[in-house]
């Protein structure tokens, strides 16, 4: 998300219009909450959980359950605490400073990993969801559940339409749906539950990751940092609307541990 000069006191505030950090609606993430809850468990690990608003949600659902969110980011492991601490989940909810890759924070009931499989993967190589699923796979508990929230190719993309996406944008960036899916059974899961995101809910996420900066933007066209902010904003608008919009999906896929 584009940002102007840190400690502006009038700086765009970050994300406040969004409840996920992804394309996720209220309805559907009521419905993912109640089928984890209602697997009774007692830990949960997030893995990216940025302000972990699905992991209090599952807090919430499953009473006495205890759960950490791992992410780098401490500004949103902060809201999160703040988040916990308003609805009564503090001593339940731990947010923790820390990579995944290679976690031993495991193995717990549920593990969570909702946009954010890359925190599983070499830093210095290339997005590897294969190894993303074999490391979930480590983490989660005999009879847990894994939700795992990942990108796909709803069709192959043209080298056109690679050019109008993000830098570097590459064909192998993602896999199709039914590769994603068999990965996941490769690496000894079975699929209980497959959605995808629809295109309302990418609208509402897609909106709402800008929506901040562009109420911003409009008050302040001649800040020191609106060129710059105004330019990256630009920029990553475009390439949704001219890169991968109805070509990008998001599958959410509720994983069974085989054995």
């Amino acid at each position: 998300m584009p940002t102007v000069t840190p400690g502006a006191s009038d700086a765009p505030p970050r994300l406040t219009h969004l409840t996920f950090h992804g394309p996720l609606s209220e309805a559907r993430a009521d419905r993912l909450v109640a089928r984890l809850a209602a697997t009774g468990p007692a830990t949960v690990l997030d893995i990216g959980c940025g302000w972990g608003e699905f992991l209090l949600r599952v807090l919430d659902a499953a009473p006495g359950a205890t759960g950490a969110g791992l992410d780098i980011r401490a500004d949103d492991l902060a809201r999160g605490r703040e988040l916990a601490d308003e609805r009564g989940l503090a001593e339940r909810a731990e947010f923790v400073e820390e990579s995944a890759l290679g976690t031993t924070r495991g193995p717990a009931d549920i593990v969570l990993c909702l946009g954010s499989s890359q925190a599983l993967c070499d830093p210095e190589g290339p997005h590897d969801v294969a190894a993303a699923l074999r490391a979930l796979r480590g983490l989660v508990a005999p009879g847990g559940r894994v939700l795992l929230g990942e990108g796909f190719w709803q069709r192959t993309p043209a080298p056109h339409e690679l050019a109008a996406m993000w830098p570097g944008a590459r064909e192998d960036d993602h896999l199709p749906l039914g590769a994603l899916v068999d990965l996941a059974v490769d690496a000894g899961f079975r699929p209980a539950w497959i959605e995808t995101a629809s295109p309302e809910e990418w609208e509402e996420f897609e909106s709402g990751y800008r929506h901040d900066v562009e109420l911003w933007l409009a008050a302040h066209p001649q800040h020191p940092a609106a060129a710059e902010t105004r330019a990256r904003v630009d920029g990553q608008r475009s390439t949704w609307l001219n890169g991968y919009r109805d070509l990008l999906g998001m599958a959410y896929l509720t994983l069974v541990p085989v054995g």
